[in-house]
């Protein structure tokens, strides 16, 4: 440890529990670094979380894999007087797909009508 005073890590006293505002003691503080390594100190970086994601979604990818390689037997399916016929698991992840399209325009629609929103609040304060 430096003597030099600039590099120590500055302490403040603890106020005393009627200085504090209410429920202030219930939480714990918020780290310095949220992003920080704790033990070499680097922070994280966007490729790092890139690289992290993408592991993940080839493991997500290899159990899909191995979930319709053991479910080939074939079913029957009906919708507004169509029929077909398709693998159990290629049906069960086409409906996975159909749903995660179906939450993606959900939340498109969504950011859309908060951006529309926001910039009506924006051109609102400028008049002001």
């Amino acid at each position: 440890m430096s003597s030099d005073p600039s590099e120590r890590p500055t302490q403040h006293p603890p106020l005393p529990a009627e200085d504090l505002p209410a429920g202030a003691g219930d939480e714990p503080a918020p780290a310095e670094h949220a992003h920080a390594d704790a033990d070499s100190g680097l922070t994280r970086t966007r490729a790092a979380a890139m690289w992290s994601a993408l592991a993940g979604g080839f493991l997500v990818l290899i159990v899909l894999l191995i979930f319709i390689a053991q479910n080939t037997e074939s079913a029957r399916f009906q919708f507004l007087g169509w029929h077909w016929s398709l693998p159990l698991g290629v049906a069960i992840l086409g409906s996975a797909v159909c749903g995660g399209l179906l939450a993606v325009a959900v939340g498109t629609a969504r950011m859309y009508q908060l951006r529309r929103a926001a910039r009506k609040n924006a051109r609102t304060r400028s008049q002001r």
